[in-house]
């Protein structure tokens, strides 16, 4: 199984590229809005990946962080969702906005990705939406409530205390950083943090 792909980018195609790891170049399909396409020829390229076997075909799908990976395998454990339209999703939205869209069963959002239909889209929120809170909670709170970095916005956490994620996402996007980034470097470090101030600066160190 190839976990990751590191090399240097050989050719861009419309929905994937050649990396090249010396001498033996690997064609990774991409989100469409990755922005290893927007590298030139010749820059180095490191992405997280997926290989799917089919009787047919071997393909590796690559993702330029882990938040972004663990959201494709969980999509293509949803019966009826493959590969194609879990890169559908993740081409149409962020990955932190496919798992809203999932923790809190808004199935319209999703029928945005070419290809996913609505009976699609409220099977993946069916099957994913307990799955979604655990894996991007990274274990903590419980199952069917939303994680914390994919809470509702301008929720609070139970009891009228401010949510530790969501206003140190609200930070990092004054800061400057897109919400995306910023939910994802939160996701990586909110179980580790006490209060606002220092899940940002271990989001930072993770930015």
């Amino acid at each position: 199984m190839i976990a990751y792909i590191a090399g240097v980018l050989l050719e861009k195609l419309e929905t994937s590229v050649v990396i090249d790891t010396g001498g033996v170049g690997y064609e990774v399909y991409l989100p469409a809005g990755s922005r290893v396409f927007l590298k030139a020829k010749g820059d180095e390229v490191v992405l997280q990946t997926a290989q799917i076997f089919k009787e047919d075909d071997v393909s590796l799908y690559g993702f330029e962080d882990r938040v972004s990976l663990r959201l494709f395998k969980l999509l293509i454990t949803v019966s009826g969702v493959g590969a194609k339209a879990a890169m559908a999703i993740l081409s149409a939205m962020s990955a932190d906005e496919a798992a809203r869209a999932i923790a809190f069963s808004d199935a319209a959002m999703l029928t945005r990705a070419n290809g996913v239909g609505k009976k699609s889209a409220e099977r993946i929120v069916l099957e994913l939406k307990d799955k979604v809170t655990e894996v991007f909670a990274g274990g903590a709170g419980s199952a069917g409530s939303p994680a914390p970095g994919i809470a509702a916005p301008g929720a609070g956490a139970a009891g009228g205390e401010p949510d530790i994620a969501a206003e140190a996402i609200e930070l990092l996007v004054a800061l400057g950083y897109s919400r995306s980034e910023a939910t994802q470097a939160v996701l990586r470090v909110s179980g580790e943090a006490g209060s606002v101030e220092e899940c940002v600066k271990l989001a930072l160190k993770q930015i």
